[in-house]
This record gives structure tokens, sequence and C-alpha cells, in this order.
């Protein structure tokens, strides 16, 4: 990659809704085209539809049918999506942002700074 390139940032979160606690980060992705970025939520919701009670399994279903279009136009506006299905006491939530990924620079080539060489791996126990 040699510059900045456009893409999307996408995270699966989970809820315990009878808790105090707040969502916890299940999976995160980096897409670099919005059919990449639905597609992700897509088949986690077909892989997981049929373990998912009639409700959330009918929510899922309906956003592959109906709402994946609707996503899919709202991504290449560039506009953030959520696609959320609630299993019992548990939230699933799905989002997808527009961002813009930046290269990492590659060490080859350059001189590490004079720290680097003081590491000293940890023998096992």
């Amino acid at each position: 990659m040699k510059g900045p390139r456009r893409g999307y940032w996408c995270e699966c979160w989970t809820q315990d809704l009878t808790e105090q606690r707040g969502p916890a980060l299940l999976a995160s992705f980096d897409a670099y085209a919005a059919p990449q970025a639905d597609r992700w939520v897509a088949v986690t919701l077909r892989t997981i539809s049929s373990a998912l009670d009639a409700d959330a399994s009918d929510a899922a279903w309906e956003w592959l049918y109906d709402g994946r279009v609707e996503t899919r136009r709202a991504l290449l506006r560039s506009e953030p999506c959520t696609v959320s299905v609630t299993h019992e006491d548990i939230r699933i939530t799905w989002t997808i942002r527009p961002v813009i990924f930046l290269p990492f620079l590659h060490r080859q080539g350059a001189e590490l700074p004079s720290c680097a060489h003081d590491y000293k791996p940890r023998k096992p126990d």
C-alpha cells in the first residue's frame, strides 16, 4: 500500500442486557470495499441464524433480504451503518464505518532507535 486508502472498519459488539456492563467487542474486520464490509455481516448472520431465537432469526433474515441493500447504499455514500439482533438477553451489533487506512512504515532499510537493541527476549519457563 503506497498511500492512504479508503475502506471500512467493521466491528461486532455483544451486550448482555441483564447486566450493567457496557458492550464488549467480539470481533473486528477491515474491509476495502462496501460489498466486502456488508458481506462480513451477512456471512455471520447466516452462520448464526439457526441458533438464534425466532424473533432474532426473523430480524436477521429481514436484514439479509431487505436491509442489506440499504446498508450497501449507505456505505457507498460513505455513511456509517449498524445492524443489530437481540437473542434472548444478548444484543449483537455490527457496526461499519467508512475510514481512511494509513499505510504502515516498513522497517526494512530503516535504522531502529538505540533502545530497540536493549530488549532481551525472556527465556521460557
